[in-house]
């Protein structure tokens, strides 16, 4: 199979294209990425020279770029998006732009060359919060953040794509990811690298927000197993049943690192803040999908890694990130 792997410099999609080529070794498989702030090569490095695999620094947002990739390839896997939520409350119209119309010139592209297979990558967040139960594929987006939104309307404008044209895309909306190379503003490897470093540990209200974590490699298995055996027109929901409040999350952390609870610091609350995520994945259970890392054996070894890798995330908290964090937590 030939693929196009946009974003695949990034957290999730670095994770997916070195799973694929260990899984499929005869693939050939195209890395798009613009190299925004959140790309790093240095996360494919161990496969930079693999004969099947091949880079090119571009926007999906350039349809110039994208088009001549497409003609490659029989599927593309779309990774690529602005994701995180305080970056979109500060400044909403980039997530706009990459989310919604990078999503447009993508399928554009796929739909002129006829391909077999589109997969969207998209996030539980789209259905907004929920207080008791888990929502399913067929529960109502109710977006809460400009991020969400964002996602949210790309998602809107794929199903569109499948009803008017036929085209064969799949959706897929996870759980919240945690593993190594996960770019240090997301709060596993934030509050990792903050407690490595005796830094303050800014924890959003009472600390008692709800996500439900998965293991980024499940999240990539599950992909693989939809872009195989997924019905083009559907939706899918990857979850990884593990709920934890987090102040628990945060607890956790700190205990396995053997630093002090005074580390936390409680910040004021982030605008439009979700309590609580929840899914119901049993759709894609349906297919053989079933999540096979613990959350607490992976989370010690993602704890682990980074303390072993400082060098990598030591480069990345400093200049226009750390300028960028004590701005933003300077206003809380």
């Amino acid at each position: 199979m030939k693929l196009l792997v946009t974003g695949g410099a990034g957290f999730i999609g670095s994770h997916f294209i070195r799973y694929r080529i260990q899984q499929h070794p005869d693939d050939t498989i195209i890395n798009l990425d613009k190299l925004t702030y959140a790309g790093n090569l240095d996360n494919l490095r161990d496969i930079a020279d693999h004969p099947n695999y091949h880079f090119v620094q571009g926007d999906i947002c350039d349809p110039a770029a994208v088009a001549p990739l497409a003609r490659e390839v029989d599927v593309i896997i779309n990774f690529a998006a602005e994701t995180h939520v305080d970056r979109s409350i500060l400044e909403p119209g980039g997530f706009i732009q990459t989310d919604v119309y990078g999503t447009y010139v993508l399928m554009e592209a796929a739909r002129r060359c006829d391909h077999r297979r589109y997969v969207q990558i998209s996030t539980d967040e789209v259905y907004g919060s929920i207080q008791n139960g888990a929502f399913t594929e067929e529960s109502p987006l109710h977006p809460n953040s400009p991020y969400a939104a964002s996602k949210a309307a790309g998602d809107l404008l794929v199903q569109s794509y499948v009803r008017t044209y036929g085209f064969p895309a799949i959706i897929t909306r996870s759980s919240n990811n945690f593993g190594p190379y996960q770019y240090p503003e997301k709060v596993v490897p934030l509050f990792v690298t903050n407690a490595i470093e005796d830094k303050p540990l800014p924890l959003y209200g009472d600390g008692m927000n709800i996500r439900d974590w998965i293991y980024v490699l499940d999240h990539c298995s599950a992909v693989d197993l939809i872009l195989h055996h997924g019905k083009p027109g559907q939706v899918y929901n990857i979850g990884g049943g593990n709920e934890r409040t987090n102040i628990a999350l945060t607890r956790f952390i700190l205990k396995e690192l053997k630093k002090p609870e005074e580390l936390v610091r409680f910040v004021k609350d982030r605008l439009g803040h979700d309590r609580r995520y929840a899914l119901n994945f049993q759709k894609i259970t349906q297919l053989g999908f079933a999540p096979r890392h613990s959350f607490e054996e992976d989370l010690r070894e993602t704890i682990r890694w980074y303390q072993e890798n400082q060098v990598w995330w030591q480069r990345i908290k400093s200049g226009e990130y750390q300028t960028y964090y004590e701005q933003m937590y300077a206003k809380r």
